[in-house]
């Protein structure tokens, strides 16, 4: 009968919803049925009743059973009765001695879902309400497997919640799991110690997976219970036995691992690791090149890696507390892993080595500390440098042109051996320096015939030495030592072997990235340039048949450049001849794939540009050969903005546009060029860029495709204001009047950086364009701002947002330029209406950063308008609207004295308070006192108080005491 009314009871339509594949109405009912079932003060026994009595065997209602269980432990336990909380527990317990009659185990979700619930259930009531919790739970389990697997789930659910640190936990919460820990340790660690014990010796051949999860178990508590009740010899000598079956090994290396970790005085912890080796050992563990099951023995490597970085660990706090016995014994404890660790970081699976480079890296801490090395110590040192450039090496199966997750892996692991070379370094220089040479030597000696593998590695050796022997701003190459001899002539070997031709990528392009990290060894040895040059610019390097080799040749090409244009003078126009066919264009139509893309291209504009720039040209010269880099871009500009306006098909219509933006693109990168010393004009290179401004500017009409064609020409704009300087100024107003028409906020919020620039640069000689432009900017952007938009449109809000603080950050340029003429001219009404979104601003939006610079600007005002000879009308103004302003925006909801934003802006609104008391003085104190104050119920005392505050020099003074102000009228 319980079966028929529980039925009765519970939703069935609402149930089928909880299928994945029932239709979204079903689902909806699903959903709604749970929050109501959730809600309920009783409506969720149904499902402890369906859970006690095994009512239903669809696994989706079971599942939900259990959320509906774990919504009210969770979140209303304190508000069950007695009666209820105990149907949880009794539900809890008749669910589980379900498990213990059924045939077949339920499905790991529900297993794992109900072990959360158990755990949350425990951690509610132990030990108050449910003192016997493991007692009851182990008393009805026994070793049935069924029953075992939920106890050894729910365990790892109470570490979870309980000990897991890296689940932050609140205050509460740990004072909580605290008192749970040590409840557990007086009551029934014993017990569950035995459990465990129990559970391993008798499941490890009959259920292997239990067994397993027994050993995940013991590693989890062994952090923070006795280790004595793990490290002893019954426990230690199963783990042993389970590390030689193969189903359970890789767990009981973990479970191991876990117990060396525990965190103890570092006496006992050297005792215990040594016998733990010793057992180890004896038992053959240390035969690595025997086993060849590479997945056990990079678990095992992480448990050696373990073992010698908590040996190290002990030494370093023995050293330190000055122990020398018992640091020396420590040490030798850490020299007897050497071989063990060398066998495995030179282990050809990269896991397993990887998983040692840990305590190898801490070895070699532990040598560079020590005053003096033994030459057993050298000799150690020696071997892992030759096992890191063995395991540097690349294997045959790399793909190099289709990278995937292997390669990514390895490039991973290479860092990690970069770190080993690295410290290499900082333990013994000239033995790392020496080894090096000595690979390196022998293999350009013989690269013809070497494969690919050992001649990157043995350029990428010379390349990381490098950051290995660091030296400032790049100078290996300067005084007289023996590194800058030995990186001498490893680089001379480099550039004259001929190892430039090596028919593979990763060799090419290991040969050019080491020419760039030591393009200083050219200013010592000019007379490689031509070699490398050529090997830059024939198949070895721009030419080369890999799209990735061309492609970052494209970049380390500008970087040689760039240090060593001083020594290009005699090859410039050749250079340029031979990179002209990388120069040109690439049309949509011509259908033939260009050997660089068009992000490589612009290192070469870039690069071409050093050149001609920095030659010893005359001027006449540079302006043709500047001209006749730049006049096919304008050439082909021409055409293709013609065919553009006449296209109707938009996938074209982008096509277009995209080749008319790289165009301008490559003009623009050609200016990086110019600098302070060689200006567009010294150049004579000003008319061929006013050639192109008058070419690109056509475009910003263009009435399609406008926000990729106005963001290129806006960049060149803002180059070309940086280098031509006031040469440019006859093309902005035409040039802001096409921008401002037909806008977007993003179009807005990018030109204003623009006027912002031209102001800053300019000043005064803009002044008539700006005071021309003010208005039509500032309505456009009330404009756009003005648009209605969808209350759940998160883009369209973001992008209002950032278009108000570029407009608030327009008007701070303008007020702080010291051209007060260019909103003063502007007629009263519009300042009015200027003035008032400023105010707005400060007030009424919840934006810390615009409502800083409002009070910036409202400052600025009061300092150019509020004093005697100030604007008429305007200290009325300062009276109405900017006092209030510096009041109301702080008593806002939103304005949160505890974020650091903030505060800031209320340091400028007690800046701009600040300013109107030095612009209007004792009148200003008498406003406060008499007027303005009293009307925000500010008592006499306080008013008094603040008005003293105000009249103090020090403005510091006050924004401490405007905090503290705020602070307490939103108490």
């Amino acid at each position: 009968m319980a079966c028929q009314s529980v039925a009765a009871v519970m939703d069935e339509q609402a149930l089928l919803g909880l299928n994945p594949n029932a239709d979204a109405r079903y689902r909806q009912r699903a959903m709604a049925y749970f929050e109501q079932l959730k809600e309920s003060q009783d409506a969720w026994e149904v499902c402890a009743e369906a859970l006690a009595k095994g009512i239903y065997s669809d696994d989706h209602v079971k599942f939900f059973c259990f959320q509906v269980l774990e919504h009210q432990i969770k979140f209303r336990h304190a508000g069950l009765s007695v009666v209820q909380q105990q149907l949880i527990r009794e539900t809890l317990m008749k669910w589980l001695q379900c498990q213990l009659m059924n045939a077949q185990p339920e499905k790991p979700f529900i297993r794992n879902k109900a072990a959360q619930v158990f755990a949350l259930t425990f951690v509610m009531e132990y030990p108050t309400l449910w003192p016997k919790f493991f007692f009851d739970i182990l008393s009805l389990v026994g070793l049935n497997p069924h029953g075992v697997d939920v106890y050894l789930r729910t365990l790892m659910a109470i570490d979870a919640e309980v000990v897991d640190r890296d689940i932050l936990h609140s205050p509460e919460e740990t004072r909580r799991n605290t008192l749970i820990k040590d409840s557990m340790r007086e009551q029934c660690i014993l017990s569950l110690v035995e459990s465990w014990f129990q559970i391993l010796q008798t499941y490890q051949q009959s259920h292997p997976e239990l067994t397993c999860q027994c050993l995940e178990v013991v590693g989890a508590f062994v952090s923070w219970i006795d280790l004595n009740l793990i490290a002893n010899d019954r426990f230690v000598n199963l783990l042993l036995s389970q590390m030689s079956v193969d189903e359970l090994r890789e767990e009981a290396c973990d479970c191991l691992f876990e117990i060396v970790n525990k965190g103890m005085d570092p006496v006992d912890k050297t005792k215990l690791v040594e016998s733990l080796c010793q057992v180890l050992q004896s038992a053959g563990f240390f035969n690595v090149e025997q086993e060849d099951d590479v997945d056990f023995l990079a678990k095992f490597s992480r448990l050696v890696n373990g073992m010698g970085q908590s040996l190290v660990l002990s030494w370093t706090k023995l050293a330190k507390a000055g122990n020398v016995k018992e640091a020396a014994e420590t040490l030798q404890a850490v020299e007897a892993k050497v071989p063990l660790l060398l066998q495995l970081l030179v282990h050809e699976d990269d896991d397993i080595s990887a998983n040692i480079v840990g305590f190898c890296y801490e070895y070699l801490h532990v040598l560079k500390q020590l005053p003096q090395l033994t030459d057993q110590q050298k000799t150690n040192i020696e071997a892992v440098m030759l096992a890191v450039m063995k395991k540097l090496t690349y294997d045959d199966e790399y793909n190099f042109e289709n990278e995937g997750e292997d390669e990514a892996m390895f490039v991973e692991y290479r860092k990690q051996l970069k770190m080993l070379l690295d410290r290499l370094a900082q333990v013994s220089p000239e033995l790392l320096l020496e080894a090096i040479r000595r690979v390196f030597t022998n293999t350009m000696q013989n690269w013809q015939t070497a494969s690919f593998m050992e001649v990157e590695v043995a350029i990428r050796l010379l390349y990381m030495l490098g950051e290995a022997l660091p030296a400032s701003h790049g100078a290996h190459f300067s005084g007289e030592t023996v590194k800058t001899s030995a990186l001498q002539d490893m680089m001379r070997t480099l550039v004259s072997c001929g190892v430039s031709s090596y028919q593979h990528s990763s060799v090419s392009l290991e040969f050019f990235e080491t020419v760039v990290r030591y393009d200083k060894f050219f200013l010592v040895e000019p007379q490689h340039i031509p070699n490398v040059l050529m090997a830059f610019l024939d198949q070895r390097g721009l030419r080369h048949n890999s799209p990735k080799v061309r492609s970052r040749v494209a970049y380390l090409f500008s970087r040689f450049i760039k240090t060593l244009h001083k020594h290009m003078n005699a090859f410039i126009e050749d250079i340029l001849t031979r990179i002209q066919d990388l120069l040109a264009l690439a049309l949509p139509e011509n259908g033939f794939l260009a050997l660089l893309t068009s992000d490589d291209q612009l290192f070469m504009f870039e690069t071409a540009g050093i050149l001609i720039v920095n030659g010893e040209s005359p001027a006449e010269r540079k302006q043709a050969l500047m001209r006749s880099l730049l006049a096919p871009l304008m050439d082909a500009f021409h055409l293709l903005l013609a065919k553009l306006l006449q296209e109707t098909e938009e996938e074209r219509q982008a096509a277009l546009a995209d080749c008319l933006s790289h165009a301008v693109g490559f003009a623009s990168r050609t200016s990086k060029a110019f600098s302070n010393k060689q200006t567009v004009k010294q150049c004579g290179c000003t008319e061929v860029y006013r050639d192109c401004l008058q070419t690109f500017l056509p475009a910003l009409s263009c009435p399609v495709q406008r926000g990729a064609l106005r963001s290129s020409v806006r960049s060149f704009l803002h180059r070309m204001i940086i280098c031509m300087e006031e040469e440019v100024l006859p093309f902005i107003p035409a040039a802001s009047e096409h921008m401002l028409k037909d806008c977007e906020a993003k179009d807005l919020q990018e030109f204003i950086p623009l006027i912002s620039q031209i102001t800053a640069k300019f000043k005064r000689q803009v002044s008539p364009f700006l005071q021309q432009v003010f208005m039509p900017l500032v309505l456009a952007i009330f404009e756009v701002l003005a648009r209605p938009a969808e209350d759940n449109d998160q883009a369209a809000a973001l992008e209002k947002q950032m278009l108000r603080r570029s407009y608030f950050t327009f008007i701070q340029t303008i007020t702080g330029s010291g051209m007060n003429e260019v909103m003063a001219n502007q007629g009263a009404e519009n300042i009015e209406r200027v003035v008032f979104t400023i105010i707005q601003g400060a007030v009424d939006f919840p934006d810390p950063i615009a409502q800083k610079t409002c009070f910036i600007v409202l400052s600025k005002l009061v300092e150019l308008w509020g004093g005697k000879d100030g604007m008429v009308g305007f200290p009325d103004f300062i009276y109405k609207h900017i006092v209030p302003a510096c009041f109301l925006a702080p008593l806002k909801p939103t304005f949160d004295l505890s974020d650091a934003q903030t505060v800031l802006t209320l340091s400028e609104c007690a800046v701009t308070l600040k300013t109107i008391h030095l612009k209007r003085g004792l009148e200003f104190i008498q406003f406060l006192q008499q007027e303005y104050l009293p009307s925000l119920q500010v008592s006499p005392e306080i008013s008094q108080e603040l008005c003293q505050v105000l009249q103090q020099p020090d403005v510091k003074v006050l924004k401490s005491y405007i905090k503290a102000f705020f602070q307490r009228a939103k108490l």
